[in-house]
């Protein structure tokens, strides 16, 4: 046996996955807003398909995973606790239009600190003091009563709020129901994905999509089998990005009296992976703000971003890929709202109003 200690074992893993992570997301420009962005202003669905292939990826390799016994989903955030249904809509959307504002989401604001862009540095630091604020802080106050009068509590057997749960309540055998959700879910997403000839013609999107898929589950296996230590266990979790960024900051500012966790690490990860991929492509060059307006953009997007990923409980990649791998219904309603969210940002970008941004979004859709 090692004698490191457990949180430096799952740090060092952690690093290495979110190593992976970042250069991938770097070298494929694998993006969630850059995929949206692509769809609302040019019809091109090949980014948008690379990251429902990563989730179909981190949904069929996590759930098989728990179906094994090698982690058990039921111990992560996403399914404990009641159906947070407002907070995943507000915070959704807060968070979808904050990051066309900011230029990206908490994933993308890593890769770019890698490849010199300082925007994304004062991007970063505003996401993780909204992110603390909304998390301990004042504007913690209005989240917790936000939760108090909307949070459905979820009875039964399972007593969580996953999908399957939910449809075994109904009667269905748990284990028939998470598979059915699997099946409808992952399968009609691999047809949607490969359907498109264009998206079939680029390896590219192709191996980005798979490789950031299995970063999901890879960060399962690194806290629940790496992490799960008799004496001190790592609680289960997988990447995030929102409150990790956070918890960085706080890490790095009190580095004597704090112990490392798989965000923190995965967020380093993450930026180094991302800047020795930039190197490697000589696409790295320092970019900074062009003007006042185009840094209070950031400001306020990076403010929507923090109060928004918290609220909802994750970003793109924490519910959007590291949530709905559980079937958490709370992670499918945050989803729907920040991806709502990003397009009504992008129209609102377009229009220059966000009455008129808005009643673009209803009309199209």
């Amino acid at each position: 046996m090692s004698d490191l200690p457990i949180s430096t074992i799952v740090g060092g893993a952690a690093f290495v996955v979110g190593l992976i992570f970042g250069a991938t997301a770097q070298r494929t420009n694998f993006c969630t807003m850059g995929a949206l962005s692509d769809i609302v202003f040019m019809g091109d669905w090949r980014r948008f398909r690379a990251w429902m292939l990563a989730l179909a990826v981190a949904m069929i390799a996590s759930q098989a995973m728990h179906h094994a016994g090698l982690v058990d989903l039921g111990k992560s955030i996403y399914l404990q606790g009641p159906l947070a249904w407002a907070g995943a809509i507000i915070g959704g959307l807060l968070f979808g239009f904050g990051m066309t504002l900011a230029g990206g989401c908490g994933n993308k604001t890593l890769v770019r600190i890698g490849g010199g862009n300082l925007k994304s540095v004062v991007t970063f630091l505003v996401v993780g003091l909204f992110a603390y604020m909304t998390l301990k802080g004042l504007i913690g106050l209005g989240r917790v009563q936000i939760e108090s009068l909307t949070n459905i509590a979820v009875a039964g057997k399972a007593a969580n709020q996953g999908v399957p749960a939910l449809l075994a309540a109904l009667g269905l055998p748990e284990t028939i129901a998470r598979w059915l959700v699997v099946t409808v879910i992952a399968g009609g997403l691999l047809v949607f994905c490969f359907k498109d000839a264009d998206f079939r013609a680029a390896p590219h999107d192709i191996i980005g999509g798979l490789i950031i898929g299995l970063m999901v589950p890879a960060g399962w296996w690194v806290t629940g089998v790496l992490g799960n230590d008799e004496f001190d266990p790592t609680p289960l979790s997988s990447f995030t990005f929102v409150a990790p960024i956070g918890d960085t900051i706080m890490y790095l500012m009190t580095y004597t009296g704090s112990t490392i966790n798989f965000g923190i690490a995965a967020v380093g990860g993450v930026i180094v992976g991302s800047f020795l991929s930039s190197l490697a492509g000589k696409s790295f060059h320092v970019e900074a703000f062009s003007d006042a307006a185009d840094m209070g953009r950031h400001l306020t997007g990076a403010a929507m971003m923090g109060i928004g990923g918290v609220m909802a409980m994750g970003c793109t990649i924490g519910q959007g890929l590291t949530g709905i791998s559980t079937l958490s219904a709370t992670s499918f309603i945050a989803l729907a709202a920040i991806l709502f969210g990003g397009v009504w940002g992008l129209k609102y970008m377009e229009e220059g109003s966000v009455g008129a941004a808005l009643k673009a979004v209803l009309a199209r859709g």
